[in-house]
């Protein structure tokens, strides 16, 4: 019997396109969702997921595909599917009521609200039964006590308008963490054998090592690079990290980083070619520069859109299965492989270190290369020849198997993220090929993702679909990314478009009370409550971007009210830094190189992008890098352009600069003292 389809029908997201032929009701959100329920006096189902989450297929296929339970989310609510990445508003406010009832979150997120949106009870996955009779329960009480709905409901949006009003407070003038004591406390919970924190799942969490490494250059704390650098090292031998097709999954589901969760997203792969680019200039290990080559050959293979931009995601899932996609057979290899099977075993671990279930195997590394070659009698060049051409192979015959589900959506802020990946990455490592693809991407965002009156949008609009208006981590993270792309090129029409867009922030995204930023434009869809993200997570929180942003810019273009707005932004953050720096990672490495001395590196000159990438050979977490070939607008370079042939080099603090130089050397010492 043919299928016919609910409202999600006419949706451009692939996850509510996996609910369209649902027998349950879905409506996208809108006013036509929010207006039926209050016409009927019905209680709204509010689930959010996201196309590349296994447990949302789950619940999907147990639950929202059963027509038993659909008749009963049919009979007495209206419900809404909400895309999670489209977004983002939703799914944070009802995320913050889910972990309110429950102490936890994650996804799928299920959340029951009044008919004028407020919530009542939610929580993530749910077995079949459980939600069945969970619902039948919520219903029975609307129906019957309603009194009593609108009880929880009160006290329940009380409880979220507190945590929305909250205004950090300022606590001195001066910031006044103690670094050494955070990382102290910090580094209790190292895993010293696999990396990253003794729990699972392992999350990558790259900002967290990127504050780090970078406290590690500016203190001389040995401890916290040989952390970072171990940490990569066993994410980059794991199965978190594809061994034939590079990039990252996006956790692993034990401590040793072996079994992912399968699906891949663009963010996390974005934020790991500049954490391992990082890492490559602060220790010149080989093996990062191949995670980084790794990564971005995956990004360009699976997620770069033909016509500018990059999708969002691959699913865990193919033909129904998580990692299918990923996984082999001991038998398999042996017939692709035949001869050389033994040798791809043991770089590969097809034994029981590798083992996952069901006789699949995940290739992971944990024996030294070099201990590998002289058990076969093998150069360390031939090995490597050897296992390349072996990777090749089985890439080609893994391409002929059915993909994981794509996430086609572009997304500003996740692109903005690779594009300033591509530009340090291409920079660092001399890609002049990864630098004219930031660059064409940027011109695709700039133009494509435009709102027409000086802003952003969030994600490239289907056809017929609203546009949304872009939420605070789009710009910040865009104007992060064209302070980057300039500092790839020198060209300053980045700058300009960032001023322009940080001007825009500030008038749009400001909260009258504190230094912070709304997550949401004043132009923007009205929700119960407009929130203040400043925690960071997966991604660092759009207003510690901003922070960043404000001083870049501050310095380059003079105004000095924004490196001042930056400062204010960074104090307050002193209290939740030292209490809870894991969570507030981003701010972490602001407030420490406000403490512990930024300084400026000017390259002017008719060869200054050639030094200033000698520059980068080397890791300087606090200096900020400016330049320009001819002539500049800038007002940090202004009179500094020598004449034609000749390059020179500033050393800054605080605008200050000494006597120039005009080798590379020399301006790195001076950044030391």
């Amino acid at each position: 019997m043919e299928k016919s389809p609910n409202s999600l029908i006419n949706c451009s997201s692939p996850y509510l396109q996996q609910h369209a032929y649902n027998p349950v009701n879905w409506f996208p959100w809108g006013e036509e969702a929010l207006q039926k329920a209050v016409k009927e006096n019905k209680l709204l189902i509010i689930s959010v997921g996201y196309s590349a989450c296994h447990w949302c297929h789950v619940m999907e296929h147990e639950s929202f595909e059963d027509d038993e339970v659909a008749t009963v989310m049919n009979k007495f609510f209206v419900c809404i599917k909400v895309d999670r990445e489209e977004r983002p508003d939703i799914d944070a406010l009802y995320m913050e009521a889910v972990q309110m009832l429950s102490g936890q979150g994650g996804w799928p997120l299920n959340c029951i609200t009044l008919p004028d949106q407020r919530p009542i009870y939610g929580g993530t996955y749910f077995p079949k039964e459980q939600w069945r009779e969970v619902l039948l329960q919520l219903a029975q009480l609307w129906a019957n006590d309603p009194d009593k709905c609108l009880h929880y409901a009160s006290q329940l949006t009380e409880g979220l308008m507190k945590s929305a009003s909250i205004v950090v407070p300022v606590t001195s003038s001066e910031m006044s963490v103690d670094f050494q004591a955070v990382f102290n406390d910090w580094s209790q919970k190292f895993d010293s054998r696999d990396g990253g924190m003794q729990r699972a799942p392992k999350f990558p969490m790259p900002d967290n090592y990127r504050y780090l490494l970078a406290w590690s250059k500016q203190s001389g704390e040995p401890a916290a690079k040989e952390h970072v650098l171990l940490t990569l090292k066993k994410m980059a031998a794991g199965g978190i990290y594809d061994q034939l097709g590079g990039g990252f999954a996006r956790y692993s589901t034990d401590m040793q980083w072996k079994v992912p969760h399968f699906e891949k997203m663009l963010y996390d792969n974005a934020q790991l070619v500049t954490l391992y680019t990082e890492a490559w200039q602060s220790s010149k290990d080989p093996w990062f520069l191949e995670v980084v080559e790794g990564t971005i050959d995956f990004v360009n293979r699976e997620l770069a859109a033909a016509d500018g931009g990059f999708y969002s995601a691959l699913d865990a899932d193919s033909e129904g299965e998580e990692g299918k996609y990923y996984v082999w057979t001991e038998i398999e290899l042996r017939e692709l492989l035949k001869e050389d099977f033994a040798l791809f075993s043991d770089y590969f671990r097809v034994d029981k270190t590798g083992y996952w279930e069901h006789g699949n195997y995940i290739l992971v590394r944990t024996e030294d290369e070099d201990q590998i070659a002289e058990k076969y009698g093998v150069l360390l060049s031939e090995l490597k020849e050897k296992i390349s051409a072996m990777k090749s192979l089985l890439l080609n015959v893994r391409q002929r198997r059915i993909h994981p589900g794509l996430d086609n959506k572009i997304l500003c802020g996740w692109n903005a993220l690779m594009i300033r990946a591509f530009a340090f990455a291409g920079t660092v490592f001399g890609r002049a090929d990864w630098i004219a693809i930031a660059v064409n991407r940027m011109e695709f965002l700039t133009a494509k993702l435009a709102d027409g009156k000086g802003g952003l949008l969030h994600q490239l609009p289907g056809e017929n679909e609203a546009a949304i208006p872009g939420f605070l981590d789009d710009y910040a993270f865009t104007i992060e990314a064209l302070i980057g792309l300039y500092q790839a090129t020198f060209n300053e029409k980045w700058i300009t478009i960032a001023k322009s867009l940080t001007d825009t922030v500030i008038r749009d995204f400001s909260q009258e009370e504190s230094p912070f930023f709304y997550f949401t434009s004043q132009h923007a869809e009205k929700l119960l409550l407009r929130r203040i993200e400043l925690q960071d997570n997966v991604t660092p929180s759009g207003n510690a971007v901003m922070a960043g942003n404000l001083y870049a810019l501050g310095i380059l273009t003079g105004n000095l009210k924004f490196a001042d707005h930056a400062r204010e932004m960074t104090n307050r953050m002193s209290d939740a830094i030292s209490r809870l720096a894991p969570w507030h990672s981003r701010w972490a490495l602001e407030s420490m190189l406000f403490a512990t001395g930024r300084r400026e590196v000017v390259f002017a000159g008719s060869s200054a992008l050639k030094l200033a990438g000698k520059w980068l050979q080397e890791y300087h977490p606090s200096a900020l890098m400016a330049g320009a070939v001819t002539d500049s607008r800038l007002s940090l370079l202004s009179e500094r352009i020598p004449e034609a042939g000749k390059t020179l080099i500033y050393v800054c603090r605080n605008r200050t600069c000494s006597l120039p130089v005009d080798n590379v050397m020399e301006a790195v010492k001076l950044a030391e003292e």
